[in-house]
């Protein structure tokens, strides 16, 4: 309004220091500050202040802060070291605090080291396992190669090329299979969505909860949608807000503001959908309040299925979600009478081996958790194709589980 009366004065040929001395001191300003405006005013047709250029960090920042477990002096030391335009440290501390507090959530240090050394860790395995053989044992190894096994529809999932179905990390030559608790958990799944309730997956690591939801969820009615939630590490609610958030691929930006967030999630769950949040006993109380508030909100049509170890104790906390569990499906370790049917059918390396030492095999260290069998079975199978004259035998297989099982 200051600028728009000087202007009025100028216009009239009335403008004088004297006018804009006192707008000055009007406006808390200096006198060249209210000559700007004026100038500005007048040139560009501007009377406001020019806005100023928002800083965002990109992902990859945000993975080399990771990297450096939240130092942002590292992060700005990478910026110089790669050249081009860098922002001021104080900036860099502006713009990590300002997303951090708008529910950004930086992964604790110690965790993206450990991922990342899972990753070489892997990528490892796989380069010894596609290693080409020595010429002396060529024929042999190449005789040993696994086959790629046509999808059966009647006993088991085909995986894909790579070896894994979506978000399961299976051997090469794997294949999932629909064991009676598999069924059973499709069974609950579908109960929850029939009424749009919710439904809690719970058993001890390493049973294949995960797996077995997956392969529920792998052919939903038309019309439905199926998104899965990961657990930030040290949960909070602006996190799992966030969580959500992205889980659903909406358009834009993360809100600044927790009201507009909450609105384009709920509109995003209006339409039939599956929320899968895995991990859940992680979930402290206020951030199973949070998806108690998605599940109750009146313009939202979700099935809530949690699944992980100990989440039906996670439950237990909250009785007001607690109550709203249609299911609660546990996922046991396999039987004895299943385990040959089972691993014989998750991969052909087991086909070959007699019952009871299957069942040796169980008893001496995988004690019916199947992701222990399969551990064991990508040990054995990385020992088949890098050593020559390896055969299945129980000396080998005693090697492979002190790879599998924790020292004493």
């Amino acid at each position: 309004m200051l600028v728009a009366r000087l202007l009025e004065l100028d216009a009239a040929g009335a403008l004088t220091s004297a006018h804009v001395r006192a707008g000055a001191q009007v406006g808390g300003v200096n006198v060249r500050t209210v000559w700007r405006w004026l100038d500005a005013a007048r040139t560009e047709g501007r009377m406001e202040r020019r806005p100023r250029a928002r800083l965002e960090l990109s992902d990859q920042m945000w993975a080399v802060l990771a990297q450096a477990g939240g130092n942002v002096a590292a992060l700005h030391r990478h910026l110089k070291a790669t050249g081009g335009e860098v922002p001021s440290l104080a900036s860099l501390h502006r713009v990590v605090r300002r997303d951090l507090q708008a529910g950004r959530v930086l992964p604790d240090r110690a965790v993206a080291r450990r991922e990342r050394d899972e990753h070489q860790t892997r990528q490892a395995l796989a380069d010894l396992a596609l290693a080409g053989p020595s010429e002396a044992g060529a024929a042999k190894v190449a005789a040993r190669r696994l086959p790629r096994l046509a999808p059966e529809a009647t006993s088991g999932l085909p995986v894909g090329q790579s070896g894994a179905l979506a978000g399961v990390a299976l051997p090469a030559g794997a294949r999932l299979v629909r064991t009676s608790w598999v069924r059973a958990v499709a069974e609950a799944v579908g109960q929850a969505m029939a009424v749009q309730g919710a439904v809690c997956v719970f058993g001890d690591a390493g049973r294949g909860k995960t797996a077995a939801v997956r392969m529920a969820l792998g052919e939903v009615p038309p019309g439905w949608k199926v998104t899965w939630v990961p657990v930030p590490v040290r949960p909070s609610v602006a996190g799992m807000r966030r969580a959500v958030f992205d889980a659903l691929a909406l358009a834009g930006r993360f809100p600044h503001t927790s009201a507009r967030a909450d609105a384009a999630v709920a509109g995003a769950l209006g339409e039939a959908r599956v929320l899968v949040v895995d991990e859940a006993q992680r979930l402290p109380v206020p951030c199973l309040e949070y998806l108690q508030s998605l599940w109750d909100h009146p313009g939202t049509r979700i099935t809530l299925v949690l699944v992980g170890a100990g989440s039906e104790r996670a439950l237990s906390r909250l009785p007001q979600l607690a109550s709203r569990v249609v299911a609660w499906q546990e996922v046991p370790r396999l039987t004895g009478a299943e385990v040959a049917s089972v691993v014989t059918g998750f991969h052909p390396l087991w086909r070959t081996v007699p019952a009871p030492d299957l069942t040796w095999i169980d008893h001496s260290c995988a004690h019916g958790t199947f992701r222990t069998w399969a551990a064991l079975t990508a040990h054995l199978q990385n020992a088949l194709l890098t050593t020559a004259d390896a055969v299945v035998d129980r000396a080998l297989l005693r090697l492979l589980f002190k790879r599998v099982a924790p020292p004493l």
